[in-house]
């Protein structure tokens, strides 16, 4: 953990930072890091980087924090960082008394895969649906067609048929 003793005052505090499974990052008006907890560092893989005073976008690659200050402080954000691999939702956030902003990262990389998949699947499902539909049509076509045929027969035979009885006999 980047440590900053100033930002963090009592043990309790600590652990939470230390154990959460949300990434926190506290960083200057300039988005240079005073602070990143080990869920952070592992997100967004810079477990083994010196973060202290650097600036923000080299290791997230993201411009949240830069548009949160330009925002006032606030801002929600859910993006994908694909040099990562990790799909998060972040609350950037200004410190009260200081000229610091936090961010409390979630990552939702499973659920962005799951939606990822589910669309997947529903296009796969469209596409066999309309296969389905088509086949069915083409094979409605095909009796409808030998159905014509076979009565179109019938037809020619009755009516035949018809104009045997119709003459009388003897003549």
């Amino acid at each position: 953990m980047v440590q900053a003793d100033s930002l963090v005052t009592s043990a309790h505090e600590r652990a939470i930072l230390r154990e959460t499974p949300n990434g926190v990052l506290v960083v200057d008006k300039e988005t240079r890091i005073h602070f990143a907890n080990p869920a952070f560092r592992e997100m967004f893989d810079c477990r083994d980087e010196v973060l202290l005073n650097e600036p923000v976008a080299t290791f997230l690659h993201s411009d949240c924090f830069k548009r949160a200050i330009a925002a006032g402080g606030h801002l929600t954000v859910r993006e994908t960082i694909p040099a990562h691999g990790v799909s998060f939702r972040a609350e950037l956030f200004p410190l009260e008394g200081e000229d610091l902003y936090g961010g409390i990262f979630v990552d939702v990389s499973e659920d962005e895969e799951a939606r990822k998949h589910y669309r997947e699947l529903r296009a796969q499902t469209l596409v066999r649906a309309q296969e389905v539909i088509s086949r069915q049509m083409e094979t409605a076509q095909e009796i409808a067609r030998l159905l014509g045929e076979t009565t179109a027969e019938t037809k020619v035979l009755l009516v035949k048929l018809m104009s045997l009885f119709e003459e009388e006999p003897g003549e």
